[in-house]
């Protein structure tokens, strides 16, 4: 007879950086006999990716200021009322515990599930924990984390280093299909990403020294996001240019270097097809958190790292370049960066959810 399954909530939104290793997560766990439903914020990310997956709970939440005002106040309503919102949910679902990966929504989530006795389980994927992590890991089951350098900010979490999950696609062996790209297989590539949410200033970087890339007879794939007012600004036969692109593994696994941004998620990523990068951490990140990240790729010799206020196209084009004239150099960085994965990640991180909920942790 088959066991009444596990009921799960998981609090994840925003951005790909929270909902990717959730989804990943979740996938491994429904192969366990877990009934997973979400909960997240209107108007975001997971109002895309989770419905025609899990059941969908939405709740107003929004960050704090760091100044105290109005905006403060609003915030501070929406998360009691959401904790109350979260806490009925948890009670007449009869769920068992709750996962989540950060962000606003975690708060209303680990105090609604540890008010009611419910195991909390929380992934923080950055190197600098975020504030909510800081805040509420110690209220945590358990705490799973993309970062060893991480643990020394949770001295009273009881966690765990478990990698970031990364989508399966990312994880499948099969060699590259780019056709649809027309990208041939001897060239040089440059593929340049800012993330789930794009970045506007590396994207003008980019194509100011884009030209002398394309006359050193590299290729570039460059995903610009929505947000980019100038996206199509520069053509070349090339040069592509997408808002998003739904094969990045290929991409990055084809790719001889990546340009981007240092989100945990885009680290992560990298890590597991073994892409050298350059890192540009976004400087307005939380914490200044994204050089955090990039600091530890750039410590094991997998990345340079280049500060955004400082860099010029001039100095990005001839980093590139370098870098292109120097395979062994590449193949040293490709190697460093291989070792940073953890390829059975979403694996992990399923262990310690499925432990919290059996209390045997």
């Amino acid at each position: 007879m088959d066991k009444t399954p596990v009921r799960l909530l998981i609090a994840a939104s925003g951005t790909g950086g929270h909902l990717f290793p959730a989804i990943a997560t979740a996938e491994e766990l429904s192969h366990d006999n877990y009934k997973i439903e979400w909960l997240g914020v209107p108007d975001r990310l997971e109002t895309e990716l989770v419905p025609q997956t899990y059941p969908l709970h939405t709740v107003r939440m929004g960050g704090f200021q760091s100044r105290l005002g109005l905006g403060t106040l609003k915030a501070l309503g929406q998360f009691v009322r959401s904790t109350f919102q979260v806490r009925t949910l948890l009670q007449q679902g009869e769920f068992q515990g709750v996962f989540t990966t950060g962000g606003y929504i975690a708060a209303p989530a680990i105090i609604a599930a540890r008010t009611l006795g419910l195991p909390a389980v929380l992934h923080e994927s950055n190197a600098l924990p975020g504030k909510v992590t800081r805040w509420l890991s110690p209220w945590c089951t358990a705490v799973g984390l993309g970062f060893d350098a991480a643990s020394s900010y949770l001295p009273k979490a009881k966690s765990w280093v478990v990698g970031t999950p990364v989508r399966s696609q990312f994880l499948q062996s099969d060699p590259p299909d780019l056709s649809d790209l027309g990208i041939p297989e001897a060239v040089p590539l440059i593929v340049v990403v800012g993330g789930s949410q794009g970045a506007v200033a590396v994207n003008k970087l980019v194509r100011q020294a884009a030209p002398a890339w394309l006359e050193a007879g590299a290729w570039i794939f460059h995903q610009t996001g929505t947000n980019d007012p100038e996206a199509d600004s520069f053509s070349h036969p090339h040069y592509i240019h997408r808002p998003f692109y739904d094969n990045m593994s290929a991409l990055m696994k084809r790719a001889d270097l990546a340009v981007g941004r240092a989100g945990a998620g885009t680290l992560t990523e990298l890590a597991v097809t073994r892409t050298p990068a350059i890192l540009i951490p976004y400087p307005y990140a939380a914490e200044d958190h994204q050089s955090f990240n990039a600091a530890a790729f750039a410590a094991a010799g997998a990345a340079l790292v280049m500060r955004q206020g400082q860099l010029t196209p001039e100095l990005l084009q001839d980093k590139v370049l370098g870098l292109l004239g120097d395979p062994a150099r590449l193949t040293q960085m490709a190697d460093a960066t291989g070792s940073l994965a953890m390829r059975d990640s979403a694996r992990q991180l399923a262990d310690l959810v499925e432990k919290a909920i059996a209390g045997s942790l």
